[in-house]
């Protein structure tokens, strides 16, 4: 049978009370007391009522999308594909921040269950997030994931990163920059290790060097593309010193804060530096010069997120829609 709040209560040795303070974050409980709780329901495995609810059959026709990500483009792009399909089939969409740094299985538990949804959609970093992971299938969740490089037993919808951001190196490669720099994105994120892998892959195969000094890191936000852009200029501005010729930012807000920090450095876009982004999102049609990147249909990863989750088509399998090279004006033919 599954344990009650009276267990929890029982096994720690407190009032129904005191675990419904805790169980709620609610002030004034001392921390030895909260601690005790909270290992009752660890090995009671104790589920809240609302879940418990929610499992007996309710429906609330509603479906999270859980989000950690520093780009506003490219979720508003995200959630107005899933608002689509929600909107045609009835359904609810509820937009929901879940940091990566959340790790307490109980504490995810409790947010989801007073959420009282009855599917969710993990969008990127969230796809390797596995303490959220195990607190939907403890609930019984459903799950679909925004990702392309993840292995799970969930739907996946995404796009062949590692594919996209080769095609993107070759692209600068064609265009006669053998010196090329990278600005990457966070570790936790799934994409940013594949696009990286990608770009390597592509300077090796064309047998041109791998140069660390031309690599940076950002977490995805245009100011850490600004920090990074900086970074790799100021290290790259000593008398002397060989610079790349293009700047590959794997994702656009990181590509449209390098440009503003070339702009800084007295460096024309693309006269002396290319600069290439990876999403095509609104920034990249509003920054000037436009940017050059890879277009993925991230409303449609939306949409069929969303859809697999209302139709129950949610089988363990993995659905790559395709991409596109957009070439604008932050990047041209090397000068000699």
């Amino acid at each position: 049978m599954r344990a009650t709040i009276t267990d929890v209560a029982k096994q720690a040795g407190v009032s129904m009370k005191t675990v419904s303070r805790v169980l709620n974050n609610e002030p004034n409980v001392a921390q030895a007391t909260r601690e005790r709780v909270r290992n009752a329901a660890r090995e009671l495995h104790y589920t809240p009522s609302l879940a418990a609810r929610e499992l007996a059959g309710s429906r609330s026709y509603s479906i999270a999308l859980f989000y950690d990500d520093p780009s506003p483009s490219y979720l508003m792009r995200l959630q107005r594909g899933a608002v689509d399909a929600c909107r045609e089939a009835g359904y609810h969409l509820i937009l929901e921040p879940i940091s990566m740094k959340e790790a307490d299985s109980l504490d995810l538990e409790l947010k989801l269950s007073r959420l009282g949804v009855d599917a969710a959609i993990l969008s990127p970093p969230l796809d390797r997030h596995k303490p959220l992971r195990a607190a939907l299938q403890t609930l019984g969740i459903r799950m679909s994931i925004v990702s392309s490089a993840v292995e799970t037993d969930a739907f996946v919808v995404g796009i062949d990163e590692f594919a996209a951001a080769y095609r993107m190196t070759d692209y600068l490669i064609e265009l006669g920059h053998h010196d090329i720099g990278f600005i990457r994105g966070p570790d936790h994120h799934s994409a940013a290790d594949v696009r990286f892998q990608a770009y390597r892959s592509a300077l090796d195969d064309h047998g041109l060097i791998y140069n660390p000094d031309w690599v940076a890191i950002g977490d995805f936000s245009m100011q850490s593309g600004k920090r990074a852009g900086e970074t790799l200029l100021n290290r790259l501005s000593a008398e002397g010193t060989r610079r790349p010729t293009a700047i590959f930012a794997s994702n656009d807000d990181m590509a449209v804060g390098l440009i503003h920090a070339a702009m800084a450095h007295g460096i024309r876009v693309p006269k002396d530096l290319s600069v290439s982004g990876f999403d095509n999102t609104d920034a990249a049609k509003t920054v000037w010069p436009t940017l050059t990147t890879i277009d993925q249909p991230i409303q449609s990863m939306g949409t069929l997120a969303a859809k697999a989750l209302i139709t129950g088509d949610v089988e363990a399998k993995t659905q790559h829609l395709g991409f596109d090279l957009i070439e604008r004006e932050s990047t041209a033919i090397r000068r000699i």
